[in-house]
């Protein structure tokens, strides 16, 4: 199984998020795309998963916090215990055996990031 991480600010836009993904690794084969479960009703996420005909994970912050990530972001550590949302994302809705095929990439304008991870599903 694979699924997309998604970190993103709140005011993300379809095309970023977008970006983010193909940039990481694009949609073929995934079978989910997964955030915060705080960010998992914004629309532009939403569109995107309409988009990529996948449903969307919502992964609690305590889930996040702790799951040890390739890249770091000291202000995301700082805010939910993790390096990078995106990764931990998907590393989570994966299953526990997951591992990371795509690390964060980064929409160009900054508000997007995606990783992709394969496991056995959760």
């Amino acid at each position: 199984m694979k699924v997309a991480g998604l970190g993103f600010r709140q005011d993300v836009s379809l095309a970023s998020l977008r970006e983010a993904l193909m940039e990481a690794g694009g949609v073929e084969g995934l079978a989910a795309v997964a955030t915060v479960s705080d960010k998992a009703d914004a629309e532009a996420l939403k569109q995107l998963a309409r988009e990529c005909g996948v449903p969307i994970k919502a992964v609690p912050p305590d889930v996040l916090a702790g799951i040890d990530t390739p890249t770091q972001s000291k202000l995301i550590t700082e805010k939910f215990g993790t390096g990078s949302v995106a990764e931990a994302a998907a590393l989570a809705a994966a299953g526990p055996r997951a591992r990371l095929i795509a690390t964060r990439a980064v929409s160009q304008d900054r508000t997007a990031t995606a990783a992709i991870a394969e496991g056995d599903g959760a």
